[in-house]
């Protein structure tokens, strides 16, 4: 038989195995080669200059190559490894080292540059479709056609090319510094084998929960008035504290947990928890590292992607807080303008001068935060106060008052009560209120209320003093001009009139246009963490995915042996239906627990809701996970199905 024979008979006995290998290969080149293209692309120009599209996209594809870089060299360990006894007959039958070096560089040659131009083609095909995403997303009017770029080609060769050499550094350095006999013994002890837990390992697996509890904890305390003030010490301790909890779950806790089954049932387990949960008790010890990495990085991704999805679709409600009508002036003379300019276009519209104050007022009866406990008067926050008369549907008495625009952040930052007592500073007296309630309606834009602030509504009668009350040097009355356009379909028309119009350098704002600059920035946050998290999603799953064809294949003759004992195929394959439930569960529920704590401390930051982009993005990551976990199932239950 010559060479050629030898390679491609071991080319086509290995395939099998490569298959989930290649489709992740050809998807990694096509989402690079995508990226790429968006670079080149001519029909980005118009989005370069407003969401600087180049510098994300080019951020983007370089992550990119580092997560699909670490999982082809780790990918290609576990298959140089499972190969270990073939390369060590190889020897036995007379081939140098060297010849079995070329020999697999060639099959390796065949199926990577097989992948990658394949992933080239796919890559052009869907270009234009990422593009109509980025586009739809982001709100950029303009035409995606379908572009191939050659500097984008040349590029992905280039940088696909490198990875390829150092996959074969390493086939080289492990072939090298192998000896026939260790060839033959690396599966042996590949894994961790079964063993009595001794005490320091329980207090391991302890110490990782209690960590992981404090992380979570802390987290939860992370804008705490006393906290913020060292805010990085703490987020480096929470990350430190949940990391090294979770490489000590994986190392000892998940352990501990099960022994603690097994002795609550007196050491007696059934054949499906004998077949999922006492392997599962070894293998995560002898692989967690991995599944830490994993984990971590899982978190990560779906901690991203909820933040840049809660932030995209709270835009526009985030719009409403910070323009409270469809357009908003400061200025007398340029409202008037705008307001001449809509007459002239018959464009029929509505508005009311809202006066609004700025105090200082002591709220430090209601708030449960604070954010100045250095300074000397802690509780003290200057607030925009406006008259009953500006809020439609607020009605309150001489003496009270109702915080409106309360947002998430505002929350979040200080903690209001609903109800209390608070003073107003005025220039001679403080004025007592009290606080009867809040509302989420905004009043005023948010250049009164420094963009999370409450406004203030109080009655006629109170406002009048508070007018006269006021420091006349520091406290200037200012004025809120809302101007909404009765008719939903002239706002576009509107819109352009506005950006025409001279609007002097004093604040003036659209509501249309504040949202479309928020979706473009965010839009595009969300549209490069969302494909790095799916290529991410799907490396860690091929990777946890090949970690179950290694143990399958380790643990075949123990099905041979079970089925011999009269165990049928269902009964085996239940049993592997719940060691994957918990080889793929535990680090995806660990990864969104972890994701969830991170998120929950501070969403409040990037927009006003919370439960739905952040379920909707678990759950999307959840189901393309769970693949994963299908597919080794049914590779498994090939194994049974072959065990006599």
């Amino acid at each position: 038989m010559s060479i050629n024979q030898l390679i491609f008979r071991s080319l086509k006995k290995n395939l099998k195995n490569y298959y989930l290998y290649v489709f992740a290969l050809i998807f990694s080149v096509a989402l690079y080669f995508s990226f790429v293209t968006l670079r080149f692309d001519p029909a980005m120009d118009p989005a370069k200059g407003s969401i600087r599209g180049a510098a994300g996209i080019k951020a983007a594809a370089v992550l990119l190559v580092c997560i699909v870089a670490v999982f082809l060299l780790y990918a290609n360990q576990i298959f140089i490894k499972r190969r270990s006894q073939e390369i060590g007959l190889f020897q036995l039958i007379g081939l140098t080292k060297n010849r079995i070096f070329r020999m697999l560089t060639l099959e390796n040659l065949i199926i990577y540059f097989g992948s990658l131009i394949a992933g080239v083609f796919v890559g052009f095909a869907i270009s234009k479709l990422m593009t109509m995403i980025l586009f739809h997303i982001t709100g950029v009017e303009a035409v995606a056609a379908l572009h191939f770029s050659t500097r984008a080609v040349l590029q992905t060769l280039l940088i696909f090319s490198g990875i390829f050499i150092l996959i074969m550094l390493t086939n080289l350095f492990y072939i090298k510094r192998q000896s026939i006999l260790a060839l033959f013994q690396v599966k042996s002890t590949s894994q961790g084998k079964a063993k009595k837990m001794s005490v320091f390992e329980i207090i391991l697996g302890i110490l990782g929960l209690v960590l992981i509890t404090a992380g979570y904890y802390t987290s939860s305390k992370l804008f705490d008035g006393q906290m913020i003030s060292m805010l990085l010490g703490v987020m480096l301790f929470i990350l430190a504290s949940v990391i090294l909890g979770t490489y000590l779950f994986y190392k000892g806790s998940v352990q501990f947990i099960g022994n603690m089954i097994r002795k609550k049932r007196q050491g007696y387990l059934n054949i499906n928890e004998v077949m999922s949960l006492s392997p599962i008790m070894f293998r995560m010890k002898s692989n967690a590292l991995l599944l830490t990495v994993i984990t971590t990085v899982s978190a990560l991704a779906i901690g991203l992607l909820s933040l840049s999805y809660i932030a995209y679709y709270s835009a526009e409600k985030n719009a409403e807080s910070m323009v409270a009508a469809d357009f908003a002036f400061t200025q007398q003379v340029y409202a008037d303008q705008f307001k001449e300019v809509l007459k002239e276009n018959g464009i029929p519209y509505s508005s009311q001068t809202v006066q609004v104050l700025q105090y200082e007022v002591n709220a430090k009866q209601i708030m449960n935060k604070s954010l100045n406990e250095r300074e000397t008067d802690p509780g003290v926050i200057q607030i925009a106060v406006i008259s009953e008369k500006s809020a439609e549907g607020i009605d309150v008495k001489a003496g009270e008052t109702i915080f409106t625009g309360f947002s998430d952040l505002t929350n979040g930052f200080l903690d209001f009560d609903h109800t209390g007592s608070l003073t107003f500073k005025g220039k001679k007296e403080t004025i007592p209120m009290q606080l009867v309630g809040t509302k989420d309606k905004s009043y005023v834009s948010g250049f009164f209320t420094n963009g999370s602030l409450p406004v203030a509504v109080v009655d006629s009668s109170t406002f009048q003093q508070l007018y006269q009350q006021r420091n006349k040097e520091l406290q200037t009355p200012y004025k809120h001009i809302p101007v909404n356009i009765t008719a939903s379909d002239d706002i576009e028309k509107a819109n352009t009139i506005f950006d025409k119009i001279d609007r002097g350098d004093s604040p003036q704002y659209s509501k249309l246009e504040h949202t479309q600059r928020q979706k473009k920035a965010l839009g595009l946050s969300m549209f490069i963490v969302g494909f790095l998290g799916l290529t991410f999603l799907i490396t860690s799953g091929c990777v946890l995915y090949f970690k179950q064809m290694d143990e399958g294949e380790e643990e075949k003759a123990s099905y041979t042996i079970l089925r011999k004992l009269g165990f049928t195929q269902r009964d085996l394959i239940r049993g592997i239906q719940g060691k994957q439930l918990f080889n793929f569960g535990i680090p995806l529920i660990v990864g969104l627990s972890h994701s969830y704590f991170a998120v929950k401390s501070g969403w409040f930051i990037f927009g006003t809701e919370l439960w739905t982009p952040m379920i909707i993005v678990m759950g999307v990551y959840t189901a393309l996970y769970s693949i994963f976990g299908i597919l080794s199932t049914l590779y498994y239950k090939k194994i049974i199905q072959d065990a006599l």
